[in-house]
């Protein structure tokens, strides 16, 4: 269990960015902002490499802080804390590991976030890649999309360099984008084998 422990990408991670960054950057994207941890800035910077985008770095986008359960397996953790790791594991939304941080917290922080880089950002239509961690994605996604907190683990965890889009929703009479309500369009996708491509000869 990493949480805020820095630690860097080994070479898997490596390819991996560099494979999902060759695929968001057909995305287009306007934006890029990032966990600074030094993983997600590795990450970012293989989409940096494609896009010629510089991202801002901010520490609300951080993985959740684990605690006392950082550097220890599952199972150990499973053993040495029972009854926090049971509550963690049926997703109640205040509890947190000994030392560490509620998922409420992680999607406050999370949220403002992303709302505040949005209002900063000139384009309306634009596409913002956030690079940031698969437990403060998922409870930052629950809240964006307004689902109830006993929901929120209906979204799965995220495969490594793994990515979800959100839309904004529109108005059903005008069509019109509405600010703020989001849709999601794709979750967990990039985990599927590489495309094979038919021989049309």
């Amino acid at each position: 269990m990493q949480g805020h422990a820095d630690i860097p990408l080994d070479e898997v991670g490596q390819e991996q960015a560099r494979r999902a960054a060759r695929v968001l950057a057909g995305m287009v994207p306007t934006a890029i902002i990032s966990s600074d941890s030094i993983r997600a800035m590795e990450t970012a910077a293989s989409l940096v490499e494609v896009t010629g985008i510089v991202p801002r770095y901010d520490e609300r986008l951080r993985e959740t802080h684990l605690g006392e359960w950082e550097g220890r397996s599952d199972s150990e953790v499973k053993s040495q804390f029972p009854q926090s790791w049971i509550d963690w594991h049926n997703d109640s939304l205040d509890s947190c590991p000994p030392g560490g941080e509620p998922r409420s917290i992680v999607a406050a922080r999370v949220v403002a976030c992303i709302n505040e880089t949005l209002e900063s950002l000139d384009d309306d239509r634009c596409t913002l890649v956030v690079v940031s961690h698969g437990a403060a994605l998922r409870v930052g996604m629950a809240a964006l999309l307004n689902l109830p907190h006993d929901r929120w683990s209906a979204l799965g965890g995220f495969a490594n360099c793994a990515w979800s889009v959100l839309t904004e929703a529109s108005d059903p009479i005008t069509g019109e984008s509405v600010p703020g309500r989001w849709r999601l369009a794709e979750h967990n996708a990039g985990s599927l084998p590489d495309v094979v491509m038919s021989d049309d000869k």
